[in-house]
């Protein structure tokens, strides 16, 4: 799979998930046996807005190339009468963050980093098929955010040292048969604790991400039974304030600055078109995403 996204980039929370990386059939299990995902990711941000929608002066750009590896295991037997199996991403990502003036720990206007970021693993996720097959519903009872790298002092770091926590449910409704498709994943994130976040004020501070909410989504239109066009998205609000752990040695100036930026809940919804081809035992999509908010 292959998604485009030109983009507003977000600020606050655990910004963890790779918004709008589930689109067609996201709630359809598949039958039993090993699988694999193979996701090529780009999001590029040109601005970044405070509470009130105005731009943040100091933020240029933000270019996301990211690799992800899926695996899947569906395991023959049933649990409380549905599918049940596990899975594992393996992401890679390369970031680039450009601002108009020096910012953050390293004092710079352009920081890179690249790596793995974190493992997502569930230990349980269920499919049930309802609805004479009309309904589908995939449930994960959380996926496990498990960091594989501490922050440096670089505003653009990959490196992840706090671990979130993500309840999913994903649905794909088709009443039509196999022409119409409407889709959703739904997801909640928990994160934990945050050592040394690097701010744009040149301090690390430790901080609790606030909570998210999120969902992707698609419907989509059967053109024949192995070419489906649509139309896809996500949307993404931060429910609860991020908290910065302040003390004396922050200067005053500063942590009236970072208690500001504790009321920024990032908000966005994006949407663009998406196609999914099936050839044989492989599935094709490529799609395109904007963001407004």
């Amino acid at each position: 799979m292959l998604t485009l996204q030109t983009s507003i980039a977000r600020a606050g929370g655990g910004a963890s998930y790779p918004l709008g990386a589930e689109d067609f059939m996201s709630g359809a299990f598949p039958p039993p046996g090993l699988y694999f995902d193979n996701y090529g990711y780009y999001y590029h941000g040109g601005d970044m807005k405070d509470e009130d929608g105005d731009d943040i002066a100091a933020f240029d750009e933000l270019d996301v190339t990211a690799y992800v590896l899926r695996f899947i295991w569906i395991s023959d037997k049933t649990f409380l009468g549905s599918q049940y199996g596990q899975h594992l991403f393996i992401p890679y990502l390369d970031v680039d963050l450009d601002f108009k003036v020096p910012v953050g720990p390293k004092a710079k206007s352009h920081y890179h980093d690249n790596g793995v970021p974190y493992l997502i693993y569930s230990p349980l996720i269920m499919g049930y098929h309802l609805m004479q097959g009309k309904l589908h519903i995939a449930i994960s009872a959380v996926d496990l955010y498990i960091p594989m790298g501490q922050d440096d002092g670089n505003m653009a770091t990959v490196g992840h040292n706090f671990w979130t926590f993500e309840p999913v449910a994903a649905f794909t409704y088709m009443p039509f048969g196999w022409k119409w498709a409407f889709s959703a994943k739904f997801m909640y994130d928990f994160n934990t604790e945050q050592k040394d976040c690097p701010t744009v004020y040149g301090l690390e501070v430790d901080r609790d991400p606030g909570q998210e909410f999120h969902f992707d989504y698609s419907i989509s239109y059967g053109v024949t039974p192995h070419l489906r066009l649509g139309v896809n998205g996500y949307y993404y609000k931060q429910t609860t304030d991020d908290d910065y752990k302040l003390n004396a040695t922050i200067p005053a100036p500063v942590q009236a600055l970072l208690n500001a930026d504790e009321n920024n809940h990032s908000e966005v919804f994006a949407v663009g078109p998406g196609i999914w081809y099936n050839y044989k035992n492989m599935f094709f999509i490529l799609r395109s995403q904007w963001e407004m908010g």
